[in-house]
């Protein structure tokens, strides 16, 4: 009988290979093949991720290396939908000491939010640990631990970047701006900030508990009602008012109860910023922004539907928190000629057809995207690496953020109410 340390992980096939460089020349061979539209289209040079991966799996020596190295390799995918799926011998193994964070332990928000502004970082929003120490919104981010702001950030992204999948530059962003900042509690962060007043100061904010996942828009209107994951109300224009947090099978059930209360205004907001996505009837959705009896056409054919279909102006907003699911329920009030709309940055890019690839050693499995979504948007090209591009980009002011006041919901108010209909093929009535 063989020794037991040669029945291990590493055992080597009669080639000299490892079970972790047959994984990986498995892995590099099939993801090109089955991924190469993508790898294509996001111009990803797979003979310099061969090259580099294939002399990396010569160093694993355990399936805990082979972890690391699957998730760095999916990360160079730049596919914000991939996962590394453990097999049965692997389910309960866990990453090394430092995380994919860069960070020793489960992170924690700190109670802010970042945003760019040009070239510069504000802060969008405070609260918890960052307002205990007088951080106020709209303050530019002049220096972090005593870095210039900007080379701080880029490099928090580049780290970011090696474990983490993001399908677009401005996915990447976006997540460096919120669950990026998570630390682990007990951290501290130096901050050199200058407010609205002018006066820069120094924050040192200390890390305890927090949730760093964004939740949409810098400030809510006031006096919202909610029906599931939906809150909606008028603003004090009497447009009216709808953020939509996910894309539920439910959504057009919860869409005809939120047109129940704001369906009477001559204009509205759709808020998707932050949607995380789900599973939906899309043609059921839109179907109630037809008004009866009609039909509308300008992309795909949608048909009305639901009790009350709303058949005003709208304006949609999105961000980069905007992905999968979220992308296409938005983007069709772009794309299908209903809506006109606005975001600090197009979509999260991350809607795709998905496959999952088994490696040779049951060790792990590649979940991965293979082909974009919706074709007909982007003039052909989908949404995958690509996002749902704005008719406009608004940028927050800081001004606005230290006053309370969304820029974007206010920027939308005054499209309702001089509706740039040129840009819109649908009339509305």
């Amino acid at each position: 009988m063989l020794p037991a340390l040669l029945l291990a992980a590493t055992t080597l096939f009669a080639t000299g290979e490892t079970v972790y460089e047959k994984d990986m020349e498995f892995a590099l061979d099939e993801l090109e093949k089955q991924c190469k539209p993508l790898l294509d289209s996001k111009k990803i040079d797979w003979d310099k991720v061969r090259k580099e991966f294939t002399a990396l799996a010569k160093k694993e020596k355990t399936d805990q290396d082979h972890l690391v190295q699957l998730t760095r390799l999916l990360a160079r995918l730049e596919d914000g939908h991939c996962e590394l799926r453990p097999g049965p011998k692997t389910k309960d193994l866990k990453w090394p000491e430092d995380g994919p964070y860069g960070v020793k332990s489960e992170p924690v928000g700190c109670g802010m939010f970042w945003c760019r502004v040009g070239k510069k970082l504000f802060v969008k929003n405070v609260w918890n640990a960052a307002q205990q120490v007088g951080l106020e919104p709209g303050s530019e981010i002049v220096s972090v631990d005593g870095e210039p702001a900007m080379k701080w950030f880029d490099a928090r992204v580049a780290k970011l970047r090696d474990t983490i999948s993001f399908s677009t530059d401005q996915q990447a962003f976006y997540f460096a701006c919120h669950w990026g900042l998570a630390q682990p509690a007990g951290s501290r962060i130096e901050l050199e900030v200058k407010p609205p007043d002018g006066k820069t100061k120094k924050k040192t904010i200390s890390y305890s508990k927090g949730n760093p996942v964004p939740w949409g828009p810098v400030v809510f209107p006031a006096d919202l009602a909610e029906a599931g994951d939906l809150r909606f109300g008028k603003l004090p224009s009497g447009m009216g008012y709808v953020h939509i947090r996910r894309c539920k099978d439910d959504l057009p059930a919860r869409m005809d109860e939120a047109l129940a209360k704001v369906g009477e205004a001559p204009g509205l907001v759709l808020d998707f910023r932050a949607n995380g996505g789900g599973g939906f009837d899309h043609d059921a959705f839109l179907g109630r922004f037809v008004p009866k009896g009609e039909k509308l056409s300008f992309g795909k054919t949608y048909e009305s539907a639901g009790p009350r279909p709303y058949a005003g102006r709208v304006v949609v907003i999105v961000d980069a928190g905007v992905r999968s699911a979220g992308e296409t329920g938005a983007g069709m009030f772009k794309e299908d000629g209903r809506a006109y709309m606005i975001g600090e940055s197009p979509t999260a890019g991350m809607s795709a057809q998905k496959t999952t690839i088994e490696l040779p050693s049951g060790l792990f499995a590649l979940y991965v995207s293979v082909a974009s979504n919706k074709g007909r948007f982007n003039g052909g090209k989908g949404i995958e690496g690509i996002g749902v591009i704005p008719h406009e980009i608004v940028e927050y002011d800081p001004k606005d953020l230290a006053a309370g006041v969304d820029t974007l919901i206010r920027r939308a108010d005054e499209l309702l109410a001089n509706f740039p209909a040129k840009k819109v093929p649908y009339q509305a009535k």
